[in-house]
């Protein structure tokens, strides 16, 4: 099967293309390498004969058509987005544009091209659009995410994500474009962008710096490796069922401050200080919206596909800090770009 995967220089689109050319498939990666993107995360594969790289943004309608004209994929899997809730505090109208238009616009490229397939390659044709369960809003102290839940956006990204699964839903029933939808819990792992929490946590206890944490840490996510997702993604793009929406979560709901203090833990062993990590973490004042606890009930997917997480959130945190130890040239790159995991998100006047 040859997959268009949009995003796939990012952290979670590339792990799909790894996987996804590990499986057999041909791959085209369609990126616009903004700030978070690296081809370094796709490195492995690059020179896979199945394998290809086109450089566009998919708010660009006339890129995006002539991208199916050329490279007349099977399937689509879009994974590009803005996903940072800070930034989107920063500035949201970079998420409406990335993640509302250019949804819009995928949608539509894929709409004109697969209306001119015939037979097989018709019925065969997918448009998988992978989301957040940020999308439901906040949870309590009790209770899951269901693919029932209705949508409760709190964040400009959270929002911008809904908007673009509901356009996925609205290009399903009007042009009966076939789609599938997937939302998923908090992914961690190598390759990921020192802008989220655990890498973040990492990079900064390496480097010797405080380890800031959001109000008082007890916030609650769900943690899902992300070679865990990929795995799911291609699982439900190649047999979920169309029309339906499944959500990938990793069976690991835990306190945000009770992952840092196993990152800390996790550090000690493995690039010890002089003092422990943890002695470096300090509460600073919590993030405007910042929803209190997420968790996925993932059993649709576990009963009609078979799946559940392989990786174990304790094995799979201490793999992480491994990664990032022996990976120092990777994120220093970032560093050398002049990004410093400084804080943003905070409301100004």
């Amino acid at each position: 099967m040859k997959l268009l995967i949009t995003g796939g220089a990012g952290f979670i689109g590339s792990a799909v293309v790894r996987r996804a050319i590990a499986d057999g498939h041909e791959v085209v990666n369609l990126d616009a390498l903004t700030y978070a993107a690296s081809l370094e995360n796709v490195a492995s594969v690059a020179r896979s004969a199945r394998y290809a790289f086109v450089k566009a943004d998919v708010a660009d309608l006339d890129a995006m058509n002539r991208v199916f004209a050329e490279h007349r994929p099977d399937a689509v899997m879009h994974l590009a987005a803005e996903s940072h809730n800070d930034r989107a505090i920063e500035d949201p109208l970079i998420f409406v544009r990335t993640n509302v238009l250019g949804t819009a616009a995928l949608l539509e490229a894929a709409r004109r091209y697969w209306s001119g397939l015939e037979g097989a390659a018709k019925a065969a044709f997918r448009f998988h659009q992978v989301s957040t369960d940020e999308v439901f809003g906040a949870l309590g102290e009790e209770g899951a995410f269901h693919e029932t839940t209705p949508y409760d956006p709190n964040s400009p990204y959270s929002a911008s994500k809904a908007g673009a699964d509901h356009l996925v839903r609205a290009w399903g029933r009007t042009f009966k474009l076939p789609v599938v939808l997937t939302n998923c819990a908090n992914n961690y792992g190598p390759y990921q962008f020192p802008e989220k929490l655990i890498p973040m946590v990492i990079l900064r206890a390496l480097e010797g710096k405080d380890i800031p944490v959001y109000g008082d840490g007890r916030q609650v996510r769900d943690w899902l490796h992300v070679d865990d997702h990929a795995e799911a993604l291609l699982l439900v793009l190649e047999k979920g069922r169309l029309g339906e929406t499944y959500l990938v979560g990793g069976d690991s709901t835990q306190r945000n401050i009770e992952v840092v203090r196993t990152l800390c833990a996790n550090l000690d062993e493995l690039a010890p200080a002089n003092t422990p990590h943890a002695d470096k973490i300090t509460l600073v004042t919590d993030r405007p919206g910042h929803d209190f606890r997420y968790s996925i009930d993932a059993s649709r997917l576990r009963d009609e596909l078979g799946w559940s997480p392989r990786r174990d959130l304790a094995d799979g945190l201490k793999d992480t800090v491994r990664w990032y130890v022996e990976n120092r040239d990777w994120w220093q790159g970032i560093r050398d770009r002049g990004f410093h995991s400084e804080r943003l998100g905070l409301v100004k006047g």
